[in-house]
């Protein structure tokens, strides 16, 4: 299939791409569509080197249009005459530099290239993907079409403001020609006066029009661009908020990217359209012409639209953006190291325009009344939030403006024991609250209800192991926090509750001890679905019961800080299920054994017993070296290393290293104590 056909067929968002594509007026898509055929078929990449042939490929360029043209006026399109006639007009700039047109058709059919690429690696991830990500929403869908709407009536207005201009040349060519030859007859005379009422009035009634077109394209962006500032950029916010905390929520911007240089490529153009106006009216004007008294009104309408539009893609900018950083609110920091840097494309990997400010360092102000700064109410340092902010001037096109953007709240630390409770406060500010300037959250930080909770806990999971937390996880986390019985659904936890500075047992210290651990020792197992993890003693008791001699599961513990131990059945000399436990381990321990080994080569001592590994089906019926045989590291049957306990009286065994015995090692000391 043909290169152009093959983009047609493109979905909507890659279309839209082909759309910006040609919005330049170096091949205008007219040409490129009617002459796709023979456009594919030309070397234009040797064209580009070789003046003789690319001075033959501009003729037969120039002989197609005039063929396209003939077609045309057989077939009455007045409109695509019109274009053809003009694009013929602006392609004979070429006639010295014949290469440069060849380089700039093979630019456009590169280009092409690149979104049918992307839109083939899209498909195949989509194809590839598990989850894929839900289609456009019919919102999106809807304002996709507003904005083909928008840019249809661009196009409408720059062949009204063509038709204007046609109109008021001839009304000019038929006023100068009269001026040259003044007629003497009175009865002559009135009859042209009345001739040049006529055209003046048309000319009015056009104008009129032209005004009136004008105020209906600003009132399709205005409504476009509040539509975007007021939803979509919030609905992104949001997304990067979650995002930020783990959810995996979409945050590119290309879409929002595209839509707003959709507008403000639409704005710029009615820019141009009132500029046009001016020259006109310089040239012809006449008593209570309409432009000179809306026009004022019109072009601040469309200046102020301008302050409205941010993430617009320009293909060239004419200065350099330079970018200031400052950094304010509740303790005052000095920001140190190079503060203005300007915009630069050299470290991008997107395309974009880049200011690098990694080297920056703060230093706090200290306050000469011995207060803390802005405010007097008491917060602990990793509940003070403060905002990053970035400053720029936008130029194009004779416009100016100030543009600001900021960070997310952060949180300063002055020493690595306070980040476990700076990242808490992130992720309860990034959970609860949308406005992204509150400074002054914690000042009074509302509770968070537990089904927004319970998926932020499982996001912790999902971007540290990319496994989040079942529904069994989490009840059994809700029932921790707020007992049995309840429905949990209408539960909140209070972030006294969650996290305070200097309280060691708060629920956050309890979660990421295990979130750690897991994302340094036991991420395969988890990932792979063997550890139940979040389950009560007594869930555990009761599922285990109902198993048969030799079942375990794996799950936290609840007492021990990133602890993690196992629990299996056994069968009392009366038949009966009895279910042991061992002390959970810890990093220590994981950081010497994998706890895959452990499992392997666990094995129990009681008075003078054949020492064997009680654990024999990993719940609820798989065997040991079926779920674990992957990640043994010797697969010869885990000779190197025993692992023997001493069963200890008590409800719940207690287990004491015997022995480790290491093949071709030193025999390591007897230890006591809890694992």
């Amino acid at each position: 299939m043909a290169q152009w056909e093959r983009l047609r067929e493109l979905p909507a968002v890659y279309r839209q791409q082909l759309h910006e594509l040609y919005d330049r007026d170096a091949l205008p898509m007219d040409v490129r569509h009617y002459l796709s055929v023979w456009i594919e078929k030309q070397e234009w990449q040797r064209a580009a080197r070789d003046h003789d042939l690319a001075m033959v490929l501009f003729q037969v360029l120039l002989e197609n249009l005039d063929i396209q043209h003939s077609r045309f006026i057989q077939e009455e399109s007045f409109l695509l005459q019109h274009n053809i006639r003009r694009y013929k007009q602006n392609f004979q700039r070429y006639l010295n530099d014949p290469c440069a047109l060849a380089s700039t058709i093979l630019w456009f059919l590169e280009k092409e290239k690149e979104i049918l690429q992307s839109a083939e690696l899209a498909e195949q991830v989509r194809f590839l993907c598990v989850e894929q990500e839900a289609m456009e929403t019919s919102s999106q869908q809807d304002l996709e079409r507003k904005m083909a709407g928008l840019r249809n009536e661009v196009q409408c207005m720059e062949h009204a403001m063509l038709c204007l201009e046609e109109q008021q040349d001839e009304f000019d060519f038929k006023y100068q020609t009269h001026k040259m030859e003044a007629a003497v007859d009175e009865a002559v005379k009135k009859e042209q006066v009345k001739v040049f009422q006529l055209l003046v009035n048309k000319l009015n009634e056009c104008r009129k029009s032209t005004l009136s077109d004008l105020n209906k394209l600003l009132d399709k962006a205005e409504h476009l661009i509040e539509i975007l500032v007021k939803k979509e950029l919030v609905d992104w916010q949001r997304r990067q908020q979650k995002s930020y905390i783990g959810a995996p929520d979409n945050v590119c911007l290309d879409q929002l990217e595209n839509w707003f240089t959709c507008v403000a490529v639409s704005v710029f153009q009615v820019r141009e359209f009132l500029g046009k106006l001016d020259e006109l009216v310089g040239k012809v004007s006449y008593a209570n012409d309409p432009v000179k008294t809306q026009k004022p009104a019109l072009q601040k309408r469309d200046t102020l639209s301008y302050t409205f539009l941010l993430l617009v893609k320009f293909p060239e900018l004419n200065h350099s953006m330079k970018v200031n950083v400052s950094m304010d609110r509740y303790r005052r920091f000095n920001v140190l190291g190079t503060k203005t840097k300007a915009l630069n494309m050299a470290e991008s990997q997107s395309g974009g325009m880049v200011a690098d400010f990694r080297h920056l360092t703060l230093k706090e102000q200290k306050s000469g009344g011995g207060g803390k700064g802005v405010s007097d109410i008491s917060l602990s340092v990793t509940e003070e939030l403060h905002i990053i902010y970035f400053d720029t001037v936008f130029e194009q096109k004779g416009l100016s403006v100030q543009l600001e953007a900021s960070s997310l709240p952060v949180v300063i630390i002055s020493n690595s024991s306070q980040q476990q409770s700076a990242w808490a406060s992130v992720l309860w500010f990034n959970m609860l609250c949308q406005d992204t300037k509150d400074v002054m959250f914690f000042a009074n930080s509302p509770a968070a209800p537990w089904p927004v909770f319970g998926e932020m806990l499982s996001w912790q999971f999902l971007s540290a192991t990319k496994r989040g937390l079942n529904d069994t996880q989490l009840e059994m986390i809700a029932h921790k926090l707020f007992g049995k019985g309840q429905d949990y659904n209408t539960c909140k936890v209070a972030w006294s509750k969650f996290s305070k500075e200097n309280t060691p047992d708060t629920f956050w210290v309890w979660f990421d001890g295990i979130l750690v651990m897991v994302k340094t020792y036991l991420e395969d197992l988890w990932r792979d679905g063997h550890i139940m993890g979040f389950v009560s003693k007594g869930k555990e008791k009761s599922l285990l019961k109902k198993k048969q001699r030799g079942t375990f599961l794996l799950r936290f513990s609840e007492s021990v800080i990133g602890g993690i131990t196992f629990s299996w059945v056994d069968i009392t000399i009366t038949g009966e299920p009895d279910i042991k436990t061992v002390q959970p381990f810890t990093k220590v321990d994981l950081s010497q054994i994998p706890f895959h080994e452990i499992i392997r080569n666990f094995q129990i001592l009681e008075a003078e017993n054949i020492p064997e590994n009680p654990l024999l089906y990993l719940y609820p019926n798989t065997p040991k070296d079926e779920a674990f045989g992957k990640y043994y590291s010797d697969k010869s049957g885990g000779k190197g290393i025993k692992l023997y306990v001493l069963l200890t009286e008590g409800p719940v065994c207690r287990i004491k290293w015997s022995a480790v015995t290491i093949v071709a090692a030193k025999p390591a000391k007897n230890v006591e104590g809890p694992i």
